[in-house]
């Protein structure tokens, strides 16, 4: 009898086996509307220019594979930061703001998750319905006892239930760790308004709840970074104290590379050194020391302005791609006559578009269609291109005609 015999498999993580069953699909009018990844209007993956150059910049100037400090490289994290919330030197400077390098935006929850549990003693978290499905896993594993939801999602107006919202957030109990998306909401692509966002603001304050912000498109919202930051920076003016983690997957394309960071922010200067040592120590049993070049890649374009100003540039073509192929669908679905309204597609933003498709609808596309999407109807836009927008459109049409909910 093996040790291992007790072991029970655990069900298949929904998008990647899907990309597996995709990649292995031999039908030539497949599509991939799963995995959140940016495509060029040829269906292939994007290898940002600016990045490229940087990262031969990197190369010529890397002399050896040191390990880097545990909280990570400071030239990485302190521009990630002010990248999220503008002029905050000072702050930086006495330090009640720092970042700490983590492994991608996954990484930043993981270590800000602990932290929470160990030193703040939290043990509920609430995350919109929907939201992306680690949230769940992450914060479990870390250690809050108790999950709790906040409605999001309005399936019969296919819009933000912000009185559900509201309602949810102020019944929470003190000391609650609220997960809030920056912006371009994943998995529905519907951000709150800057009125909005000082209602929850407002309600958070008055219940003694904690921030925590899930900041993973920067950028790729609006194609405007001062835009798409806007929400952190009013917690930040409001005199919050939270967390807040970044991921550069997608905004720089650096899927695989790990960029991440964790963004503290204390209203205390005498706190500093404690969080510090304490996040050290979780980061040193965790992984014990963060991976060097995505993070020299990306501080490498941050602290250049040529580099920056390319970037800036490259994000808003990339935003413009994926605001026309939102056009694009809403206009052909309307020209068939499709069932329902579609006026969702371009309200909302970012990669996402929660489409309101049922899994019935899902799994017939599929079968039949060999278009592949979550069963929550959640569909990447990168994934569609003026190759196969048509395709897709008489797809969704003959499938809203032929499968019930």
């Amino acid at each position: 009898m093996s040790i291992f015999s007790v072991v029970e498999e655990a069900p298949p993580i929904e998008v990647f086996h899907l990309v597996k069953v995709f990649n292995e699909d031999d039908n030539p009018s497949k599509v991939n509307l799963t995995i959140g990844a940016y495509r060029t209007d040829e269906g292939k993956p994007y290898y940002i220019p600016v990045v490229k150059k940087a990262e031969s910049v990197v190369l010529e100037s890397t002399f050896n594979h040191e390990y880097l400090p545990i909280l990570g490289l400071e030239s990485f994290t302190k521009a990630a930061s002010q990248l999220l919330l503008g002029n905050i030197a000072k702050r930086q400077e006495e330090g009640t703001i720092f970042g700490v390098q983590s492994i991608s935006g996954s990484g930043a929850l993981r270590v800000g998750a602990e932290f929470l549990v160990k030193h703040l003693k939290c043990t509920t978290f609430y995350y919109s319905i929907p939201t992306w499905e680690n949230h769940h896993l992450i914060f479990k594993t870390s250690g809050f006892q108790t999950a709790k939801t906040y409605r999001y999602w309005n399936e019969e107006t296919r819009s933000l239930d912000f009185d559900g919202f509201c309602e949810d957030l102020s019944n929470a109990p003190k000391n609650s760790v609220i997960i809030l998306h920056g912006c371009a909401h994943n998995p529905t692509g519907l951000d709150p308004t800057e009125d909005q966002w000082k209602k929850i603001a407002e309600i958070i304050k008055e219940h003694n709840l904690i921030p925590f912000f899930d900041n993973a498109y920067q950028g790729f919202a609006s194609g405007d970074l001062e835009k798409d930051a806007w929400s952190v920076r009013y917690f930040l003016n409001q005199g919050f104290e939270f967390l807040c983690s970044q991921s550069f997957a997608k905004n720089y394309g650096l899927y695989n590379e790990r960029a991440g960071n964790l963004t503290f922010v204390l209203n205390s200067v005498e706190n500093v050194k404690a969080v510090k040592s304490q996040v050290t120590m979780i980061v040193r049993g965790m992984y014990s020391n963060p991976p060097n070049h995505g993070a020299r890649t990306v501080s490498t374009i941050l602290n250049n302005d040529e580099f920056k100003n390319e970037w800036m540039n490259t994000l808003k073509l990339m935003t413009d791609r994926i605001k026309a192929m939102r056009k694009a669908l809403r206009k052909n679905l309307e020209k068939l006559g499709t069932i329902g309204t579609w006026n969702h597609i371009t309200d909302q933003t970012g990669m996402f578009s929660y489409t309101g498709l049922s899994a019935s609808h899902v799994e017939y596309l599929r079968n039949k269609y060999h278009i592949y999407m979550l069963r929550s109807g959640r569909i990447n836009i990168c994934g569609l291109n003026t190759n196969n927008i048509n395709y897709v459109a008489e797809a969704i049409t003959d499938t809203l005609l032929n499968v019930s909910k």
